[in-house]
């Protein structure tokens, strides 16, 4: 990828697979983005051989409209198809966006903004969850809340200045050059890599809230679960690259599981280390669901909340666990066997 790219051009990049009833109002979204005057915008979206009419709506799309382009991602990953779309992108801006996302008109424009007026490597919006069913609406109030995120900047819709890591993202083109792509031996958390990689080079990742964006999350316990399993089960593959993690909280749960386990090991289940830890992890899940129930000003999801932290806490504890077996033993998820999830 050369830099710096066409002046005043903005390459909008997006993976997608089997994404036929989003794809429409993705489009729509995008291509209706108020740019910058002077600006002006191509969109590519990376195609992981989708079989559900996906690739048909979106070659559709593309005839109807010249700034929106059909990219082939035979691997079927997110980190393949951003870098498929990289290698197509003229923009002297790169913006990444998303299916499962609702986007501000002003988001692309904003982007460019943020980047000017910081100077820095990468800007992106606070990553905001906004469920619709009631299972929904509880993830997305324990998605927001520090309790059980850990105090993650990236959750915090009124913070602006430096982050150790952002939504999306959106970059000059000169620095993607420098820095490279998206790790291609990553299905999950090559956003996280991303920006570690970029930071541990010396340069800047910064959040503005007035990049607005809307993300949906899972709407039942078995997908979240699912979800969180796959994020922690790829964190212990960066920290071998680089030899640390994104972040210190990025630990917590894989600790909490073990000290569970040990305690469970060490003495009968009834004994009095792990009732002490059990206990505690109750109180903690009732105050925890009362502060997430009332940031969200959503009393509604209080009974849900409980078990949606604790399936946010042992699904990504559990799944960083097994990532580290699996290093270990030389074994891992192949990028070729995974498709693009959410």
């Amino acid at each position: 990828m050369a830099a710096p790219g066409e002046a005043n051009l903005v390459s909008v990049i997006a993976p997608c697979r089997n994404e036929r009833a989003y794809i429409d109002a993705f489009c729509d979204s995008v291509l209706a983005q108020r740019l910058l005057e002077g600006w002006r915008m191509e969109v590519l979206v990376a195609d992981g051989l989708s079989d559900d009419g996906t690739r048909e709506q979106l070659e559709s799309r593309a005839a109807g409209d010249e700034r929106l382009a059909v990219v082939d991602n035979p691997d079927r990953i997110v980190s393949t198809g951003l870098n498929a779309c990289l290698r197509r992108a003229r923009g002297a801006v790169v913006v990444r966006m998303d299916l499962h996302t609702g986007f501000a008109p002003d988001y692309v424009a904003e982007c460019i903004a943020a980047l000017a007026q910081s100077g820095a490597d990468n800007v992106g919006g606070p990553w905001v969850a906004r469920g619709q069913g009631a299972m929904s609406r509880a993830i997305a109030a324990a998605f927001q809340c520090r309790w059980v995120v850990g105090g993650a900047r990236s959750r915090d819709a009124a913070y602006e200045g430096e982050a150790d890591t952002v939504y999306l993202g959106a970059w000059p083109r000169a620095v993607l050059a420098r820095l490279g792509g998206f790790d291609e031996t990553l299905v999950r958390n090559q956003d996280d890599e991303h920006n570690l990689r970029l930071r541990l080079a010396g340069g800047r990742v910064w959040q503005s809230p007035r990049i607005r964006s809307w993300y949906a999350p899972r709407d039942a316990l078995a997908p979240l679960f699912r979800q969180q399993f796959q994020y922690g089960y790829w964190r212990p593959f960066v920290m071998r690259k680089h030899g640390q993690p994104g972040s210190l909280r990025q630990l917590v749960p894989m600790i909490f599981v073990a000290a569970g386990v040990l305690s469970a090991l060490a003495a009968p289940w009834f004994s009095s280390p792990f009732v002490a830890l059990l206990v505690a992890y109750v109180l903690y899940l009732a105050f925890a669901s009362c502060v997430a129930a009332r940031q969200a000003r959503d009393a509604g999801t209080l009974p849900r909340l409980p078990a949606v932290i604790a399936a946010y806490h042992f699904g990504y504890g559990l799944g960083t666990w097994r990532g580290l077996w699996d290093l270990l033993r030389g074994r891992r998820v192949t990028g070729a066997s995974a498709k693009i999830t959410r």
